[in-house]
C-alpha cells in the first residue's frame, strides 16, 4: 500500500460515534483523521435530540445500578443478541460518563422515563442531556458544523432546547415567556446576526456535538469534509487503511492501528432497505438528513468478508411529508413522534382500526405499524385522525397549532392533498377512504375511553411515558380527550424512521467480526454503523447516540491498550488514558 498519508486511527463519519471516537483516540496520544462524506460535520447526531440513554451513569448519589440496568435490559429484550457486548455497555457507561465530565461538558439527567417504564428495572433517569453551546467557540467551524432542521426551530429560525420545545409545542406553563426570551436572545446577538442567519446557540444534539468538536479540535483533529469512503485497505488480513475519494479525486490514507467505521445506518439505500426490512418503506420516509447515511461503510466491511447482525429493524419514528415552505415543488418530512398520542385524536389504518397505543414510545409505534401491515396489508402510512380542539392546541406533523397557523394560512395545495378536512366524520372517512362506519365506531370508543379515563383497549395513558407527553389540563386521563368539535381532520402518517438497528457485527470491544465469528484486525465500529446491542429493542431516550459514544470511547482505549500491551479494561477510566 502506498498511502501518501498516515495516521494511528482514521475514523470515518463524524456524528456521535466519531466524535467520541476521535476525542478518545486524541486523548490516548493517537493521531486521528475523520473524513466525512457531507459538506458539513456533526452527521445525523447534530440534528438529534442530543440525548444519551446511559444506564448505570452514576452522574448523582443513589443512582442506577449495573445490578437495575441489567435488569431492565434482560426484561426487555426478546432477541438473541450478545451477552458479553450488553454488559459491557453497562460497564462503560459510567466510564464514558465520567470522561465527559472530566473534560468540563455540561452533562446531567433528565426526567424521562424508560420507554417501557412497567417493566421491572426501568428508571427516569438514564437519559442524559447536554447543556447548550455557544456555537461562536467553534471559530471557523461553525457554520461547517450541520445545522438543526429549520421544522424543529420555532418559525424555522431559532434554536429550541428540549424544556423549550415541550413548554411551547404543547402550550405548558411559561410557554408565552419562553417565547419572547427566544426571539429576544436572537435578534440581540448583533455580531452573530452579521455573520447570518444561524442562531448561535446550539441547542440538543447541536449542542452535544459542540462540545465533543471543541474538544476534539483542540487536540487538533482535522475534520476531511467531502471525503467518501470508497474500500478499506487490506494487508496480511488486517485492515491498514481506506481509500477514499473527493469530488471524484481517489486517493488512499493509511491507519497504522485502526479504521473506525462511524458512518451511520442504511436507511437512504432503497436497495438495502428492501434486502433487509419486512416493510422496507421508502427512503424518503426517513427523518435523517436527506441522502445520508447509505450504508457504504457496512458494504465496504461486507466486502472484506465483515459479518452483519439486526438488519431487520429501524429506530422507528411516525413522519408525515409535507411541502416546503413557499417552494411547493420540493416536500420535507415532519416527525409526529409525540403527536400521534395526544389527547382529542386517534391513530387508525386504512381499515379504520387502531392498531396501537398511540402515546406509545415513537419506535414501539413504527414497530405496531410494521406488524399491522404485514398482518392487514393496510397500514404504512396510516391516518392521524383528529378534531378542532386538536388542531387548536398541538402540532399534526409539520402542521403548527391554529394559534400559529391557522386553517386560512394553510395552503390551497395542501388542503385534501397532506392535512383533510371535513365538517363531520363520515364525510372525512369518504376523503381518506376509511370505511365511515368503522372511523364512527373507533372515535365513539375512544370518546368512551376519554370519559371514563381508562383505554379498555390499548391502555393509552397508562403509565408514566405517555403521561409526560399528555395535556395535564385533560382529565380523567391526560392522553384521551373526546373527538367531537368540528370540523375533523385526518393527516397520513408514514413508517419513518431516525436511522436502521443493524450493521457490522461488532464484539463487546468494538471490533468487527468476520462470517466466521473472528475478529478482522484493525476493523472496529461504533453507532448505527454497528449492530444495536439491544437486538430490535429502543430502551429509552437516547438508546442510539448512548451507545454509539459509549462503543467508541471502549473501542479506542481497546486501540490504544493493544499498543501499550494492556487490555481495555486496565485503562484508567476517569481520565485520559496515555501511551
Amino acid at each position: 500500500m502506498n498511502a501518501g498519508e498516515t495516521y494511528d486511527v482514521v475514523v470515518v463519519g463524524s456524528g456521535a460515534a466519531g466524535a467520541m471516537a476521535a476525542l478518545r483516540a486524541a486523548s490516548n496520544g493517537l493521531s486521528v483523521l475523520i473524513v466525512e462524506k457531507a459538506h458539513k460535520y456533526g452527521g445525523t447526531s447534530a440534528t438529534s435530540g442530543g440525548v444519551m440513554w446511559l444506564p448505570n451513569h452514576q452522574l448523582a448519589p443513589g443512582d442506577d445500578s449495573r445490578e437495575q440496568a441489567m435488569q431492565y435490559l434482560e426484561a426487555l429484550i426478546d432477541v438473541p443478541v450478545q451477552r458479553d457486548r450488553l454488559e459491557a455497555y453497562v460497564d462503560g457507561a459510567p466510564q464514558m460518563a465520567s470522561f465527559l465530565q472530566s473534560l468540563g461538558l455540561p452533562i446531567g439527567a433528565g426526567v424521562w422515563p424508560d420507554y417501557f417504564p412497567e417493566l421491572p428495572g426501568a428508571r427516569a433517569d438514564r437519559s442524559v442531556v447536554c447543556d447548550t453551546f455557544d456555537g461562536r467557540r467553534l471559530g471557523r467551524m461553525f457554520p461547517l458544523m450541520r445545522e438543526q432542521y429549520t421544522r424543529f426551530k420555532l418559525f424555522r429560525r431559532y434554536s429550541l432546547d428540549l424544556p423549550e420545545f415541550f413548554a411551547i409545542s404543547a402550550r405548558g406553563p411559561g410557554w408565552i415567556q419562553a417565547f419572547l426570551k427566544i426571539l429576544w436572545r436572537y435578534w440581540t446577538d448583533f455580531g452573530t446576526r452579521r455573520i447570518g442567519a444561524r442562531d448561535r446557540r446550539f441547542t440538543q444534539g447541536a449542542a452535544l456535538m459542540g462540545y465533543l468538536y471543541d474538544e476534539v479540535f483542540k487536540r487538533g483533529v482535522e475534520v476531511r469534509l467531502e471525503t467518501k469512503l470508497e474500500e478499506l485497505l487490506v494487508e496480511d488480513g488486517a485492515v491498514r487503511g481506506v481509500t477514499v475519494s473527493n469530488f471524484g479525486r481517489r486517493y488512499d490514507i493509511a491507519a497504522t492501528r485502526a479504521v473506525m467505521l462511524a458512518a451511520g445506518g442504511f436507511e437512504w439505500n432503497q436497495a438495502l432497505r428492501d434486502r433487509f426490512l419486512p416493510v422496507p418503506g421508502l427512503t424518503r420516509h426517513s427523518s435523517s438528513p436527506e441522502d445520508g447515511n447509505r450504508g457504504e461503510a457496512l458494504l465496504a466491511g461486507e466486502r472484506i468478508g465483515a459479518d452483519t447482525e439486526h438488519t431487520g429493524d429501524a429506530w422507528w419514528i411516525p413522519t408525515m411529508h409535507m411541502p416546503t415552505p413557499r417552494t411547493s415543488n420540493f416536500e420535507e418530512i415532519h416527525q409526529a413522534a409525540f403527536d400521534v398520542g395526544r389527547p382529542h385524536s386517534v391513530c387508525v389504518n386504512r381499515n379504520g382500526d387502531r392498531f396501537v397505543n398511540e402515546a406509545c414510545s415513537y419506535d414501539e409505534f413504527g414497530e405496531a405499524m410494521v406488524a399491522d401491515q404485514l398482518a392487514t396489508g393496510a397500514n404504512t402510512p396510516c391516518w392521524l385522525v383528529f378534531d378542532a380542539t386538536f388542531r387548536d392546541k398541538f402540532t399534526a406533523g409539520g402542521f403548527m397549532p391554529s394559534i400559529i397557523m391557522p386553517d386560512w394560512r394553510v395552503g390551497v395545495d395542501r388542503w385534501d392533498h397532506y392535512i383533510f378536512k371535513a365538517d363531520s366524520l363520515a364525510e372525512l372517512a369518504g376523503k381518506i377512504n376509511v370505511p365511515a362506519a368503522k372511523l364512527a365506531a373507533t372515535v365513539s370508543a375512544m370518546n368512551g375511553f376519554a370519559r371514563s379515563g381508562v383505554d379498555e383497549q390499548f391502555g393509552r395513558g397508562g403509565n408514566d411515558y405517555d403521561r409526560m407527553f399528555g395535556d395535564p389540563t385533560v382529565t380523567p386521563n391526560p392522553c384521551l380527550g373526546p373527538i367531537d368539535r368540528p370540523p375533523f381532520y385526518a393527516v397520513p402518517i408514514n413508517s419513518g424512521d431516525l436511522g436502521t438497528k443493524g450493521g457490522l457485527k461488532a464484539d463487546a470491544r468494538g471490533r468487527v467480526l468476520d462470517t466466521q465469528g473472528q475478529v478482522i484486525p484493525g476493523l472496529y465500529a461504533a453507532g448505527n454503523n454497528s449492530g444495536n446491542p439491544f437486538g430490535n429493542r429502543y430502551p429509552g431516550a437516547g438508546g442510539t447516540i448512548g451507545p454509539a459514544m459509549v462503543f467508541a470511547y471502549i473501542a479506542m482505549d481497546d486501540v490504544a491498550a493493544a499498543d501499550s500491551g494492556a487490555t481495555a479494561d486496565e485503562q484508567p477510566a476517569e481520565e485520559p488514558a496515555t501511551t
